[in-house]
Parts: structure tokens; C-alpha cells; sequence
């Protein structure tokens, strides 16, 4: 009987990949969390930031342990060089537990493709550990965000009770005219975009204020802009229809003197977390949307943020922030 939690059985490259990646986002998560635990003020939201920072310190010695298992390099990821203990508080509480919330929903979202990409018991056990936290960390998070009256909920509407089939193509149409309701899946799609991107539009307000380099500033800036695009864009869709969607006036920040946190480290979470949600939830907007215009604009979208988070990547290769992901032997030689 094979045993797939012997360290003989070599780590495949979908492992490999799943853990480095994991690696990264954990040491990003336990700088932002270092800087959320000394700041916060309100009990009840501290309480949730510690729990997801000793999670978070908990897997980075899981993921240590298996690197060193299998022979492999620990990624330096993000260290205390990346955050300044005595820095002032940035941001309000209400925002520092949307901000924990948006990491717990990127985790939701990332580690059970992780799960069931991979094949070696302990690997696996370290995802289903980690999506079982987040399940319950999340629901926390709502259940509090509830308590306290912040939470956003998504549009509600008046839902026609009988079963009916789409007859002909013009279900499709979006564009010249007489174009049919938006249904819910679509409403769905489109109020969790724009809520998105309004929390996102927030986090690059901030971000430009204190990142130090002068083209991380205009990188920043230029996603605020690209966001009120994508929003403008989608909301005008909704209001069309007399759609109201839910808005945060919790999304507070503070002028400081001085950034807690690296501009690498900042970078790092636009392009890899804001980016990949941005993606992400586009992709699956697109697949259950029906009507012509709001395919058409989605795909304007999709093309508009691929190309700015390119610019990020580039700028990232540019200030050699980006750590080289492990890679095989080169058999070319």
C-alpha cells in the first residue's frame, strides 16, 4: 500500500507551486497582520486580526516544515523588513476587518483549487486545514460585520414566482433595444464587482498615500482611476433598472508621517490578491451572464485590467521584487 504522506514520494509541480504560493501570501498576510493587531481598538475586531494572525504563523511553520522535508528553498517572502513596528495606525477598524475579510474570501476562493490539485496526504491536509479556518473565520467576520451594522448586503428584488424557458435568441439581446430585465445571477455578479471594486478603489486611495517610490504612487493612483471606470460602468447598468447596490461609508483612512508598510509589500498584494479576485470574479461574471452589452463590457474590463496589472508586474521585475518560483532542471543542456 503506497503511502502518500512519505517524504519519499517527491512533491509534484502543482504541489510545489500550491505551497510556494501559500508560503507568499502567509508571510504577506502576517506583515499586514502585525501592523492591524497593534492598531486596532475595537475588542471585538482585535480579536478576529489575532486569530488570523496565529493562523497565519501557524502556516508559515507548517509550509517550513514541509520545504525542509523535501529539500527545497524556504521563498524569503515578506519579513520584518517589509513592516515599521512603530508606524501609526493607517486604517479605521471597520476597514481593517473588510480588509481581513477580503483575505479570508481570497483564501475561500484559492486553497480548494489547491486541495484538489494535489496528491500527497500531508499537502493535502495543510489545505483542508486552512479552508476549514477560513469557513469558520469567515463566518465570524459576517456574523460581526452584522453586529455592528457595516456588513454589505448584496440588491434584493421582487422575484416572479412562475417557471418559464428562454424562447428565442433575443433573451440575448443587450444592444438595440428592448433588452430584457437583468436577471438575478447577473444583478449578482455585477453588485459584487462594484462592491469590489469600491473596497479596492479604497485600498489604492491609501496605498498611494504611502507608497515612497514615485512610480508605485502613479501605479496606485492609475488603479483608483481604473476602478471608478469599472464601477461607473457596471453601476449604470443597475441604475438603469432601479437597482440600488449596497455602499461602504466605513472605508476610512488616516493621514500619517510614515508608511508601516514596504512598497514591495504593497505591490505585492495589489497584483496578486486585488489582481487575482479581479480576475477571478470577472471570469465567473462572464460564464453565467446572458445578456449581450454586459458580456461586451466585462470583456472591456477583463482587457483594461489585464493590461494595467501588467504594468504592475513589470514594475515589480523592474525593482526585483519578484522571487523566482522554484523550477526544474534544465534538461536543454
Amino acid at each position: 500500500m503506497i503511502n502518500n504522506n512519505d517524504p519519499a514520494i517527491e512533491l509534484t509541480a502543482n504541489e510545489i507551486s500550491n505551497i510556494w504560493a501559500g508560503y507568499l501570501k502567509s508571510s504577506m498576510e502576517l506583515r499586514f497582520f502585525e501592523h492591524f493587531l497593534s492598531t486596532t481598538k475595537d475588542k471585538d475586531i482585535k480579536k478576529v486580526v489575532e486569530k488570523m494572525f496565529n493562523f497565519s504563523q501557524k502556516k508559515i511553520n507548517e509550509l517550513k516544515k514541509i520545504f525542509n522535508k523535501d529539500h527545497l528553498a524556504v521563498p524569503l517572502g515578506f519579513t520584518e523588513k517589509d513592516i515599521r513596528d512603530d508606524a501609526e495606525k493607517v486604517f479605521s477598524d471597520q476597514l481593517i476587518l473588510f480588509f481581513c475579510n477580503d483575505l479570508t474570501m481570497l483564501s475561500m476562493i484559492t486553497y480548494p483549487s489547491a486541495l484538489s490539485d494535489c496528491t500527497r496526504k500531508d499537502i493535502r491536509d495543510y489545505f483542508q486545514m486552512s479552508i476549514e479556518h477560513n469557513i469558520k473565520i469567515q463566518n465570524e467576520i459576517t456574523e460581526l460585520m452584522l453586529s455592528k451594522g457595516i456588513y454589505l448586503k448584496p440588491p434584493q428584488v421582487s422575484i416572479n414566482s412562475e417557471l418559464d424557458f428562454v424562447e428565442n435568441v433575443s433573451y440575448l439581446n443587450g444592444f438595440f433595444g428592448g433588452s430584457r430585465p437583468v436577471n438575478t445571477a447577473e444583478i449578482a455578479n455585477l453588485s459584487r464587482i462594484i462592491q469590489r471594486a469600491q473596497f479596492s478603489k479604497m485600498i489604492f486611495v491609501g496605498f498611494s498615500q504611502l507608497a515612497t517610490e514615485k512610480e508605485v504612487k502613479k501605479y496606485f493612483r492609475k488603479g483608483r482611476d481604473e476602478l471608478e471606470k469599472v464601477s461607473d460602468a457596471l453601476r449604470e447598468i443597475l441604475d438603469d433598472e432601479n437597482i440600488p447596490v449596497s455602499s461602504s461609508s466605513d472605508y476610512k483612512l488616516y493621514d500619517v508621517k510614515m508608511s508601516p508598510f514596504s512598497d514591495k509589500l504593497m505591490m505585492f498584494y495589489v497584483n496578486t490578491c486585488l489582481g487575482m479576485f479581479c480576475f477571478i470574479m470577472i471570469s465567473q461574471a462572464m460564464t453565467s451572464c446572458l445578456r449581450t452589452d454586459i458580456i461586451f463590457e466585462l470583456n472591456k474590463i477583463s482587457k483594461d485590467m489585464q493590461k494595467y496589472y501588467s504594468q504592475g508586474l513589470l514594475l515589480l521585475i523592474k525593482e526585483k521584487w519578484i522571487e523566482q518560483p522554484p523550477q526544474p532542471v534544465n534538461r536543454k543542456i
